[in-house]
């Protein structure tokens, strides 16, 4: 098992392995054709509320990671997949994201190892 982030305006590299958009919008300046993405799974990423209230502001981090996840125990129907994939084969998880340290889908990748390694979520 092998989950990777990464900013989705890098360009596609082999050991990727599935690549994945967990944003709820389509990332700026990214043709859909260059993307080379595998799948876009907008329902994973935080509420709108949520992701206002962040504000990408790390004084934030800590709550935003808690709070996100517990939107997240609600949503196993669309993050179990991705589990299962990436039990199975790399996979990484794209984000449009200027903040390489707090962003949503670092919070995703840990819930998905965690999920993954038996202890539960969080």
């Amino acid at each position: 098992m092998r989950i990777r982030v990464k900013r989705i305006y890098l360009p596609p590299d082999p050991a990727d392995g599935r690549r994945v958009l967990v944003d709820r919008l389509w990332p700026r300046g990214v043709r859909k054709d260059a993307a080379g993405l595998d799948g876009w799974i907008r329902e994973v990423a935080p509420s709108a509320a949520l992701r206002r209230w962040f504000g990408h502001e790390p004084s934030r981090w800590e709550a935003f990671r808690h709070r996100y996840a517990a939107e997240l125990d609600d949503l196993a129907e669309y993050w179990r997949p991705l589990a299962d994939q990436a039990a199975h084969r790399p996979l990484t998880l794209l984000y449009a994201a200027r903040d390489e340290e707090h962003n949503h889908a670092l919070v995703l990748k840990d819930y998905l190892e965690c999920w993954l390694h038996g202890h539960g979520p969080r």
